[in-house]
């Protein structure tokens, strides 16, 4: 189908007011579809224009009470002729329950058989339920009826009723974007509370049944003090009525605003332990989704290019709201890690881009800047501009912005009309610098004779002249220190800071965003002062200066890696143990640095902080986690699957066995009998994608055959299972055993376009990449595919990115001879 430009999106805006969608979804016709009809009412000033509709079958159309052709349609568009002033059109079909987690997903439980569906209909996937004119900016109310079998719940974005056995019908919306339409229908698990008069509630399979009852009152909790601070920070009351969140399974993000129905991936419903860090981004994932509600659903973009100040603002909400609302206190913390490093990485590869883009993509194109600059970066910039304007003067322009546009759509240009009406001052040059360019500063700190001096530079391919304000920190030998509030509005500024102090960090509380670098001073006396200095976030800050200048072939990766090893004993954070190892598997073994001896150095570090960290405690699983992926101490690891030795406080649930699992499956130390027998003990969907990885991972070639077969071949494959065999086939220690799937990869992943569709083919080809290939002729490889235009832009759009990070790799190996 072709995908809507801008352009046609304004042509059909022009000559369409869509008045009201009536939608009939029968979910009794069997496994493989169901029937959609839509009874659309709307206006017209043109005398023709198309419909949006992917089924199965279409079986009619009539339009003021007139046939249309079904032999019309033609690539998901169908051509509508002869409209009137007043318009009502009714498009009958049956549509494809689909297994990419997009149009109406079907998943059924391995535990107990019972299938649930849900709808996700963003970017392009709403004809893929039901007819519609889809874009995001010709809004309308909705009302939906469902027939169900009739032990299903139904939900979506309007209260829902049982008017009969299996027959639901929901309450009329306020006026969506197609992209926000939903229905949740299953034999979910509910549980219902209720808040200052909004009625609450969440659910889940039948199989996390126990797991729900568990997490609720947390969920519930944060849903609560999200919205009064909402409410209080807004001056405008939550608009859609009810509330419900929807913990899905095999869903592709993380969550979705639809409005009064938030989808969410069904892992966040705990069903092993997980850290305080994992908690803690379940509380911000809550807390992103309902601050959409406001900014996105309430107020929606027109196009898809102002799509990150949606998720922008979303992402700030969801840090700054959780740290002033709820118990979760480790947000900056997080965003630093794994946030911030996510978009610092996304804004230094080629396929760079402002945060916001002008609007010339089309929609599928827009997609993919659905990344960390869109989240992360436009985050930290709308930080830096409530810090700029002050919180008076940021909050009264975004409440006059909603309030303006309520159930409308608007743009950046309108956003900015209302926070200049509220005071603010110099907004076009701050956001021709800080939104509209794209690139990321470095910020580098050296000493003088009486102070310290910051100089700013940015890209040489972005150049740009962006105001930091932000607090340069000094520390002496034992962790102690002092900052001091700077405003970096030139490329060099003075800061009056002691210049004797161990080590000297700028940006110490992470207020910018910029890479940091530190003076040579600094970074000797790092691996010993590093560890002392209490904040969390300044340590954040460093490790990710330390991350980014060996990327930028600016620093040794052994000395790097050296960093690391004396920071790992001490730290108490488990965000920061999760994702700092993370890195050093991702980044540095077998990619920069030689596999082994860094290898079993690092396993000898965190086997040492295993035995030290508080027994039951998050960062004592972090640790063991962490452990257990660059282990090759099979008899231990076996010992523990057996009860025998598991360290005191330490649960071996079925997560944290399976994590073992797939280390032994890469040592080769078991096999597929092995995970036949643990597959046997955990029956559920997440075993059936745990086993995947695990067979995927062990290294026979047999099952690399078995798993490249699933990978590149089997359309039906459920999402979750194909992420979970594309992530256990690559590892650095079996590069011989994989290197006939170098070349294949190239040959093959171009057609996985055929197979599937949305989010899945892109994300697919990021994970089967062969990243541990740090070789020229896959350098070479990548940017061929890249210039194919016969290739799926998603999957270009990986490959480069990838290529990016392998093209960094070689020339750390070739500086540093590693």
């Amino acid at each position: 189908m072709p995908s809507l430009t801008v352009d046609g999106a304004r042509t059909r805006a022009a000559a369409l007011s869509v008045q009201s969608y009536d939608v009939d979804l029968d979910l009794t016709q069997g496994e493989k579809t169901f029937g959609s009809t839509t009874t659309i009412r709307f206006r017209a000033t043109s005398p023709s224009t198309w419909l949006d509709v992917k089924p199965d079958e279409l079986t009619s159309v009539t339009l003021n009470g007139t046939a249309v052709d079904v032999a019309g349609l033609n690539d998901g568009r169908l051509e509508l002729t002869d409209l009137q002033p007043e318009n009502e059109l009714v498009v009958v079909a049956s549509m494809l329950y689909s297994h990419d987690g997009e149009g109406l997903h079907r998943a059924v439980d391995a535990a107990d058989g019972l299938a649930y569906t849900y709808a996700m209909s963003f970017l392009d996937a709403a004809p893929r339920i039901f007819a519609c004119f889809d874009q995001p900016d010709l809004k309308a109310p909705y009302r939906m009826t469902v027939t169900a079998p009739e032990e299903w719940l139904v939900l979506g974005n309007g209260a829902a009723t049982q008017v009969s056995p299996g027959r639901w019908e929901l309450a009329e919306t306020k006026p969506l974007s197609t992209y926000f339409v939903t229905v949740v229908a299953g034999p979910y698990h509910q549980l219902t509370d209720s808040h200052d008069g909004i009625a609450l509630s969440v659910v889940s399979r039948q199989s996390l049944k126990e797991a729900l009852d568990r997490e609720a009152a947390d969920i519930f909790e944060v849903s609560k003090q999200s919205f009064d601070a909402y409410h209080q920070m807004f001056g405008y009351r939550y608009p859609f009525g009810e509330y419900h969140q929807a913990f899905v399974p095999e869903f592709n993000a993380g969550a979705m605003e639809n409005p009064g129905c938030v989808t969410f991936r069904d892992s966040m419903v705990f069903r092993s332990a997980v850290t305080d860090g994992e908690r803690s981004q379940r509380a911000r994932t809550i807390v992103h989704e309902m601050a959409h509600q406001w900014f996105g659903d309430t107020v929606t973009m027109k196009w898809w290019n102002d799509l990150w100040l949606n998720e922008s603002f979303a992402e700030y909400m969801a840090h700054r709201v959780s740290t002033e609302a709820t118990r979760y206190t480790d947000n900056w913390i997080d965003f630093a890690y794994i946030r911030k490093w996510w978009g610092l990485q996304a804004d230094q590869r080629s396929s760079t881009h402002p945060v916001a883009a002008d609007a010339v993509k089309d929609a599928l194109a827009s997609l993919d800047d659905f990344d960390g600059i869109s989240y992360a970066k436009g985050a930290a910039v709308l930080k830096q501009l409530a810090a700029y304007l002050g919180d008076d003067v940021f909050l009264a322009g975004v409440n006059a912005h909603i309030a303006a546009n309520a159930f409308g759509n608007a743009t950046f240009a309108d956003l900015v009309a209302k926070w200049t009406e509220a005071g603010a001052v110099g907004l076009d040059d701050w956001a021709q610098a800080w939104l509209r360019t794209p690139g990321v500063d470095t910020i580098t700190a050296s000493r003088t004779a009486t102070g310290i001096k910051l100089q700013r530079k940015a890209p040489e391919a972005y150049p740009a002249s962006r105001p930091h304000k932000l607090t340069v920190g000094g520390y002496d030998a034992d962790g102690r220190g002092m900052t001091v509030d700077v405003l970096i509005d030139g490329d060099e500024v003075e800061v009056d800071l002691d210049p004797s102090f161990a080590v000297i960090i700028p940006d110490a509380g992470d207020d910018s965003w910029a890479k940091i670098r530190l003076d040579s001073d600094s970074l000797a006396n790092l691996a010993t002062v590093l560890p002392k200095i209490e904040s969390g976030v300044t340590r954040a800050v460093v490790l990710n200066s330390i991350r980014d200048a060996v990327a930028d072939v600016e620093l040794d990766p052994k000395l790097a890696f050296e960093v690391l090893l004396a920071v790992l004993p001490t730290e108490t954070s488990d965000i920061a143990v999760s994702s700092m190892t993370s890195w050093a598997t991702l980044n540095l073994l077998g990619v920069c640095l030689p596999y082994e001896p860094y290898r079993g150095r690092l396993a000898d570090v965190l086997a040492e902080r295993l035995r030290t960290a508080p027994a039951g405690s998050s960062l004592q699983l972090a640790a063991s986690r962490s452990y257990v992926r660059h282990s090759d101490d099979a008899d231990r690891l076996q010992g523990w699957l057996a009860g025998v030795d598991v360290p005191e406080g330490l649960l071996m649930d079925a997560d944290l066995r399976w994590t073992v699992l797939l280390q032994l499956a890469r040592l080769g130390a078991i096999g597929d009998a092995d995970i036949d027998a643990e597959l046997e003990r955990d029956s559920s969907s997440e075993g059936i994608v745990h086993a995947a990885r695990c067979r995927s991972a062990l290294p026979t070639a047999e099952a690399k055959e078995r798993a490249w077969a699933r990978i590149m071949t089997h359309a039906d494959i459920a999402n979750y299972e194909l992420y979970a065999a594309s992530e256990g086939f690559w590892h650095p220690a079996q590069l011989e055993l994989t290197a006939p799937y170098v070349e294949r990869y190239f040959a093959e992943i171009g057609g996985t376009e055929k197979l599937r569709s949305g989010w899945v083919i892109a994300t697919t080809a990021k994970l089967a990449y062969p990243r541990y290939t740090v070789e020229q002729r896959v350098l070479d490889r990548s940017a061929d595919l890249v210039a194919d235009d016969a290739v799926a832009a998603g999957i270009r759009r990986s490959v480069g990115d990838l290529a990016d990070d392998l093209k960094r790799a070689l020339a750390v190996r070739s500086a540093f001879g590693n």
